[in-house]
């Protein structure tokens, strides 16, 4: 996995240089082949990080516990699904699949496998 954090060195962007969650949201999302918005401490999401792995999978994973704009961006993501749960929210080819449920609908039925085909993280 790869784990993403905003700090390159000492730089730690202030809150106006983020800007507004969702676009941020957006931008991270369409950065990688599959994008995992998680909290370190969510069981759910670890489950989710290990089915993709366990695919073979190489997920880019941003823990929004451990960002500076994370509540924000938490906050957003619940909007964008309407729920009351933000976390994990999964993102293949920068187009947002959903969460734990979605994913494990769509790995399920069989149409997991070419998502991840059609974005380029997976080659078999």
């Amino acid at each position: 996995m790869h784990y993403q954090t905003e700090s390159w060195g000492s730089y730690m962007p202030t809150r106006s240089s983020v800007g507004d969650p969702l676009e941020r949201i957006e931008r991270l999302a369409s950065e990688n082949a599959v994008v995992i918005f998680s909290m370190s401490t969510c069981c759910m999401c670890h489950a989710i990080k290990r089915l993709f792995c366990g695919m073979g999978v190489n997920p880019t994973v941003h823990e929004l516990d451990e960002d500076p704009s994370g509540k924000d961006m938490e906050k957003a993501l619940m909007r964008l699904l309407g729920s009351s749960t933000a976390v994990p929210v999964v993102f293949i080819g920068g187009k947002l699949v959903g969460a734990m449920d979605r994913v494990m609908a769509s790995h399920i039925n069989g149409t997991l496998v070419p998502l991840l085909k059609d974005a380029g993280a997976l080659w078999l």
